[in-house]
C-alpha cells in the first residue's frame, strides 16, 4: 500500500531556490576547501546547537554554549547546558541515523532529551496544543494515532522521488505540525531536515541552516502558521529553501574570502571539453566521445566535475542532476575563456 502524500505544492520560487541550491552546493564541494576545513565544521556545528536551541527558548548564549560542548563550567542553567550536551551528541552521531526509520527517530530524540524529560525517545500520550492567550492555534494529532502518523510520513519519504532537498523541508514541517514528542518537537524537526539533507550530500551535516532559521524566526514562525492555516507546507518549503540558499552562499563567500579567488589551471583535458561544448549543449557521454575518453564516475569527477564547481559549464536540468536528461553547457565564463 502506498503511503499517503502529505499536502504540499511547489512553486516557482521553490523550483528556482532548488536549481540555485544544487548549483551552489557543487560549487562549494568541489570549488573550495570547504569539505577539508576542519575547523569551520567545528565553528558551524557550535552555530547550528546555538541557533537550534535558541529558537526553542535556551538562553545560553553562543560563546556559553562553546564553552559547555568544550566542557568548561559554565554559570546558567542545569537544563540549558544539559539540552547542549543532549543536542551535541545528537548532531555527532547524526550520520547514523536512517532518516525513515520510526526506530532511528525515537532514538534521535531520546539522545537530544536525556535527562529533560519523562517520555524521551517515546511519542507523547497526551494532547497538545498551541495557544495564543485561550484560543488554540494549533492542535497536534491525538496521542492514539501519533505512531502510525509518523510511520507513514517516514515512508512516503523513503519511497518519494521527490529531492531530497524538497522532502526534508515537508518532513521539517510534518514533524512541527504533527507535534509526535511532548517536548523538542522543533529541535527534532530542524535535526531531520539536516539528517535528510546529509544523507543527500554530507557537506550539509556541518552547514548550520539552523542559524539563518534563527536570524529570521519571525518569518519562520510566520511560515508554520501561514502553512497551517491551508494545510499546504507550500510557504513553508519556500522559506526554508531560501534559508538553506543563504547559509550555503553565506559558506561560499567565507571559503572565497578565506582562499582567495579560485584560480582555476586546466588541463589539457578539461580543454577538450570545453571547446567540445562550444557549439552546443551535450550529455555527460557526448562530452567523453567527443574528447575520446571513458566518461565512467572517476574521469567524471576528475575532469568535468570541476569545470563545473568554478562556474564554467553548467546543467541544463540542475534541479535534477542525474536526470537522464542532463546536459552540460558552458556560461559566460566558460565561453569567454573558450574564446580566448
Amino acid at each position: 500500500m502506498t503511503p499517503q502524500k502529505p499536502p504540499y505544492t511547489l512553486t516557482e520560487k521553490a523550483a528556482d531556490y532548488l536549481a540555485k541550491i544544487v548549483e551552489t552546493v557543487t560549487r562549494l564541494e568541489f570549488g573550495t576547501e570547504f569539505k577539508r576545513d576542519i575547523k569551520l565544521h567545528r565553528e558551524n556545528r557550535v552555530r547550528t546547537i546555538y541557533s537550534s536551541l535558541a529558537i526553542e527558548g535556551n538562553t545560553l548564549s553562543l560563546g556559553e554554549v562553546t564553552a559547555v560542548i568544550e566542557g568548561k563550567v559554565v554559570a546558567g542553567k542545569q537544563a540549558e547546558m544539559k539540552e547542549v550536551k543532549n543536542a551535541y551528541e545528537a548532531y555527532d552521531k547524526i550520520m547514523t541515523f536512517n532518516p525513515y526509520t520510526v526506530k532511528d527517530f525515537l532514538k534521535a530524540h531520546k539522545l537530544m532529551t536525556h535527562g529533560l524529560v519523562a517520555e524521551g525517545g517515546k511519542f507523547r500520550s497526551g494532547d497538545v496544543g498551541v495557544f495564543d492567550g485561550n484560543v488554540a492555534v494549533h492542535i497536534g494529532a491525538r496521542p492514539q494515532f501519533v505512531p502510525r502518523l509518523v510511520e507513514d510520513l517516514l515512508k512516503w519519504a523513503e519511497v518519494s522521488e521527490l529531492h531530497p532537498v524538497l522532502k526534508s523541508a515537508i518532513l521539517h514541517y510534518e514533524i512541527e505540525t504533527m507535534h509526535p514528542f511532548a517536548d523538542g518537537n522543533g529541535r527534532m524537526g530542524k535535526l531531520w531536515q539536516t539528517l535528510v539533507l546529509a544523507k543527500w550530500n554530507a557537506i550539509f551535516a556541518w552547514i548550520p541552516m539552523e542559524s539563518v532559521l534563527y536570524e529570521n524566526r519571525p518569518e519562520y514562525y510566520a511560515a508554520i502558521e501561514s502553512a497551517q492555516k491551508v494545510n499546504d507546507s507550500g510557504v513553508f518549503i519556500e522559506f526554508t529553501l531560501s534559508a538553506i540558499l543563504e547559509i550555503i552562499a553565506e559558506q561560499s563567500k567565507h571559503q572565497v574570502k578565506h582562499q582567495g579567488k579560485h584560480q582555476v589551471d586546466l588541463t589539457d583535458t578539461q580543454v577538450l571539453a570545453l571547446k567540445s561544448l562550444a557549439d552546443k549543449p551535450l550529455s555527460r557521454n557526448e562530452i567523453f566521445t567527443a574528447i575520446e575518453m571513458n566518461g565512467d564516475s572517476r574521469a567524471f569527477k576528475r575532469h568535468i566535475a570541476p569545470l563545473i564547481a568554478t562556474g564554467l559549464i553548467e546543467m541544463t536540468v540542475p534541479e535534477k542532476p542525474n536526470s537522464r536528461l542532463q546536459k552540460y553547457r558552458l556560461t559566460d565564463t566558460g565561453k569567454a575563456g573558450v574564446n580566448k
